[in-house]
């Protein structure tokens, strides 16, 4: 604690301090380059759920559930709800695909709510002993969400999937009709054009950045709550603004990760409705 309270005895320090947390572990250079830092969390939380998934599936009990598998049964049930309720039409793939991005968000933006320090400080353990890392110089971004990677390609793979949704609903030449004749007819097309592809990229656009905003957000008050540590009176004020903040942050998360859900399933809908336009 002494150390971390002489480190950010200036405002200079304070402002490396954030941006040593709020930096990304990478690998390679320029367009080259990868966000380590945001797969591994990511793929660890993926397969933290998979995990869970399987273990509790090997002991499904219908006379005694335990109490983990109630509470997947009561996540399972409350999103197969939405889902049907949003996308009417019998497929295969929408209640799935709405469990695991509502899941997945949450188990990533959960990291939000882990202490500041902890996961750098592991991953700084870690890349001392396999020779990646240089002693108090690695970067690690624990939240995958609030990078804007992340959530990127999760709002592009919705994109992706409303693109073939919509084809598969109204047929190549249909799709395509949709840029031509929509929202003025047929006889203003290079206007019908231009505003329909700002429509479409509108949609991940709007996902990735409203839950990118949201969790870098939350992760930046985070670490100014953690620069608020100047001397031992200023601990219990500390813990009561991060309990609080903590607080408001798991609805956040939850919100965030319902909102990513819903509009996925609202984009694919809308792609499959053959009546409608784009």
């Amino acid at each position: 604690m002494s150390d971390l309270l002489s480190l950010l005895s200036t405002p200079k320090e304070a402002t490396a301090f954030i941006h040593h947390h709020m930096g990304n572990f990478t690998i390679g250079q320029g367009l080259f380059s990868v966000n380590a830092d945001e797969l591994i969390m990511s793929w660890l939380m993926g397969g933290i759920v998979l995990f869970v998934a399987w273990r509790v599936g090997k002991r499904l009990s219908l006379d005694r559930p335990g109490r983990l598998q109630s509470v997947l049964e009561t996540v399972v049930e409350f999103v197969n709800n939405q889902a049907k309720a949003l996308y009417p039409k019998a497929d295969p793939l929408i209640g799935p695909l709405a469990l695991t991005i509502f899941v997945w968000v949450i188990v990533m933006n959960v990291m939000d709510i882990v202490p500041v320090d902890l996961v750098p400080t592991i991953a700084q353990v870690v890349g001392l002993a396999f020779g990646v890392a240089e002693p108090h110089h690695i970067m690690f971004r624990a939240v995958p969400t609030a990078g804007l990677a992340v959530p990127t390609a999760l709002a592009l793979s919705i994109f992706g999937l409303t693109l073939l949704y919509g084809i598969r609903a109204k047929g190549v030449l249909g799709y395509l009709k949709g840029y031509l004749s929509h929202p003025f007819g047929i006889w203003l097309a290079p206007f019908n054009i231009a505003i329909t592809i700002v429509e479409e990229i509108a949609k991940p656009l709007s996902l990735s950045l409203r839950l990118f905003g949201n969790m870098f957000a939350g992760d930046l008050v985070f670490i100014l709550i953690a620069l608020l540590g100047f001397s031992w009176f200023a601990l219990p004020i500390q813990a009561g603004i991060g309990f609080l903040w903590t607080a408001f942050e798991t609805l956040i998360i939850l919100i965030q990760a319902f909102i990513f859900m819903l509009l996925s399933v609202v984009y694919l809908a809308l792609a499959s409705d053959a009546e409608s336009s784009h």
